[in-house]
């Protein structure tokens, strides 16, 4: 421990140098992640906010929920057959104010749920986000595939999808604007213990997320961009430390010649890395929730604890997986020679 402080405090502006580039490369990923979940509570929270359970969809829909369409008697049977149970459908579309301007929506509708918003007929219920765009509580709007109109009956909050504000409407209204009757999934919370449905296809709610094309492939680019920063911040520990090393070899050997341990030499490298990744994580962690806080309300930014403290820890171990790598060398190493190269 006193060598690893130290040799910091003799070589001052390296560690600075490394530091400074772990914080950037961290804030980076934190804020590339902060984005990538962001985006994808604005694609997906609509399902993403259910609890645990099993959706399932027609088989012959072949993943593509706006395809499916359950029967009548198989949503009865399953319904009754699994306590808190609910079908459900949504569909893209919009909805046009008095003066015939336009809003995309999401409409979803479903049976008798503590999930989805109760709402009567000719009423609706809106994502919170469009309150802060302008729209009240008790606005009127249109859609050109129904004969009636909706009335503004409330907001909820965390309702998107396909990065668009949910609207729940009446499965009466459902049906008018869609000419169908039957509705396209079911849901069966995990506490009912579901099991195979004649017909039906089942998903667990993050394989029915990875049928939505927009959503696997947007989260799979963003999550390379966060892994490939992880892995790039590994290699600079390693070729960081191994320069260090190489410089130092000399030193190795006299410490290794009066009795220094090759593990109390890990150990100093350990300690630096930790002390520098601990500083650049504290450093990065403030400025992302800063920047969560100072963000426009309309930039998708998500950055939980939970995903905070797993990327601090990838970056430890792999800091920790890079440092030690670098120190190989020191192992090997003889005394003899370790002291001839540093001479020469």
């Amino acid at each position: 421990m006193n060598l690893a402080w130290k040799e910091m405090k003799k070589s001052k502006m390296k560690f600075v140098i490394l530091g400074s580039i772990v914080f950037l490369i961290s804030l980076l990923t934190f804020i590339i992640s902060g984005l990538a979940n962001g985006l994808s509570q604005d694609n997906a929270a609509l399902i993403k906010n259910l609890p645990d359970g099993t959706i399932y969809m027609e088989t012959a829909a072949e993943e593509t929920h706006a395809l499916s369409a359950i029967d009548t008697e198989t949503q009865q049977s399953a319904l009754s057959e699994n306590d808190g149970a609910f079908a459900f459908s949504i569909q893209m579309g919009f909805l046009l104010n008095e003066q015939d301007e336009q809003q995309s929506v999401a409409f979803a509708t479903s049976t008798g749920s503590t999930e989805f918003p109760d709402v009567a007929k000719g009423e609706i219920v809106l994502d919170r986000s469009l309150e802060e765009d302008g729209i009240k509580q008790g606005d009127i709007f249109a859609n050109s595939q129904l004969d009636g109109e909706f009335t503004v009956a409330g907001f909820t909050d965390g309702a998107k999808y396909s990065h668009a504000a949910v609207a729940f409407i009446h499965p009466n209204d459902f049906a008018d604007m869609y000419r169908t009757g039957e509705l396209q999934m079911l849901f069966v919370p995990e506490t009912a213990e579901p099991g195979a449905i004649a017909g039906l296809q089942s998903f667990s709610i993050e394989e029915f997320l990875n049928t939505l094309p927009s959503y696997s492939a947007e989260q799979l680019s963003l999550a390379m961009i966060v892994w490939f920063l992880v892995v790039i911040s590994g290699m600079l520990f390693a070729i960081f430390f191994y320069m260090m090393n190489i410089q130092k070899l000399g030193l190795y050997g006299i410490l290794k010649a009066i009795g220094v341990k090759t593990g109390a030499l890990f150990r100093m490298i350990w300690t630096q890395m930790l002390v520098i990744t601990a500083i650049a994580l504290i450093l990065s962690i403030a400025v992302s929730q800063l920047f969560a806080t100072l963000a426009p309300g309309d930039m998708p930014f998500y950055l939980p604890i939970t995903v905070t403290l797993q990327l601090s820890a990838v970056f430890f171990a792999i800091g920790f997986a890079g440092a030690t790598l670098s120190g190989i060398q020191i192992r090997k190493a003889k005394p003899l020679q370790a002291i001839q190269q540093g001479e020469g």
